[in-house]
């Protein structure tokens, strides 16, 4: 039995060997165009992923990672028990918080309403114009939006058109944290929304046809048919923007914020950053930024789980 067992097996391993080398033969161009991608993520997000020792050991320069002596939970401790963190974390929570409500909707009502225009040159003008200021870096759009709030910008002199006195609006804690969601918003929802303009593409037409046919108007088919859709890509995006619920923004705020409002501007990252590259204290920043990865693990897997019971495995990455 076992010697007549033995050829079977092998020559199903030799079939198996040459399905499979057929496969990566046929998909060999697509397979070179994830290696640039798999090497950036393999440089710069996993093999970095060593560094997060530092979070259990007493750091020391001249000794180096791997000599440095380990410390247990203590830099964790001096984390949790710092009251300033906790100032972070909050700001951190709200500035995202308004940003997932305010913004997460945005790209889908952008996508929603430019796909019900008929003049095709029209919808590629606007997509073209939405998606441009996300190559913008945030150096220049925080430039740009220093001179449209300063003193003498279009806001105040409109203000002052009113009679109203100019305001310093980066410089007032009661408007900054408003003014971060609105640009953001501005930053990024022409590029958000071109995965629901893909989506949106791939309904079926004839159920517009069918729609159209039982005098159901734009806004009907747009409720009835493209929503319904829609939902199972906005679930998933949905996921993901959990992922980044405590990822309020590094580069925007750091570029546009100033010691009057750091009350309430001030975030995990930019936090992470002070304590870590300039006040060298890598083993405590580096404890804050693993608990930040694992808060966005946490939520991650919850919200997906959440999504999987309501919506069905179609609504949920995994």
């Amino acid at each position: 039995m076992n010697r007549a067992a033995a050829p079977v097996r092998s020559s199903g391993r030799l079939r198996f060997g040459a399905d499979r080398w057929r496969r990566w033969k046929k998909y060999r161009v697509l397979l070179l165009m994830l290696v640039p991608g798999m090497m950036y993520y393999g440089v710069f997000h996993y093999l970095p992923m060593y560094g997060v020792v530092l979070a259990f050991k007493d750091f020391k320069i001249t000794q180096g990672i791997l000599n440095s002596p380990w410390i247990g939970f203590h830099w964790f401790e001096k984390v949790f028990s710092d009251p300033y963190f906790y100032t972070v974390l909050k700001n951190t929570l709200v500035i995202s918080f308004y940003k997932l409500v305010f913004g997460f909707p945005v790209p889908i009502l952008f996508a929603l309403l430019l796909s019900e225009v008929s003049s095709a040159k029209f919808k590629k003008a606007v997509q073209t114009v939405s998606y441009l200021p996300h190559f913008i870096s945030w150096v220049i759009m925080a430039g740009i939006f220093f001179t449209i709030f300063s003193m003498d910008g279009p806001i105040n002199a409109m203000l002052q058109w009113f009679g109203a006195d100019p305001m310093l609006f980066l410089a007032d804690d009661r408007y900054f944290r408003s003014i971060l969601v609105v640009t953001s918003i501005f930053q990024g929802f022409g590029w958000g929304s071109i995965i629901y303009f893909a989506a949106i593409s791939n309904i079926d037409p004839q159920l517009y046809e069918a729609a159209v046919i039982d005098g159901a108007g734009r806004f009907k088919r747009m409720f009835f048919i493209s929503i319904p859709m829609l939902a199972p890509v906005i679930a998933i995006m949905l996921i993901l923007s959990m992922s980044g619920i405590l990822d309020a923004g590094f580069d925007q705020i750091f570029n546009m914020y100033n010691p009057r409002v750091m009350n309430v501007s001030d975030i995990i990252d930019t936090y992470v950053y002070r304590r870590g590259l300039v006040e060298m204290d890598y083993s405590y920043a580096t404890a804050v930024g693993l608990f930040k990865s694992a808060v966005a693990l946490l939520l991650i897997l919850v919200v997906n789980r959440i999504v999987k019971v309501i919506g069905g495995k179609d609504h949920a990455l995994w």
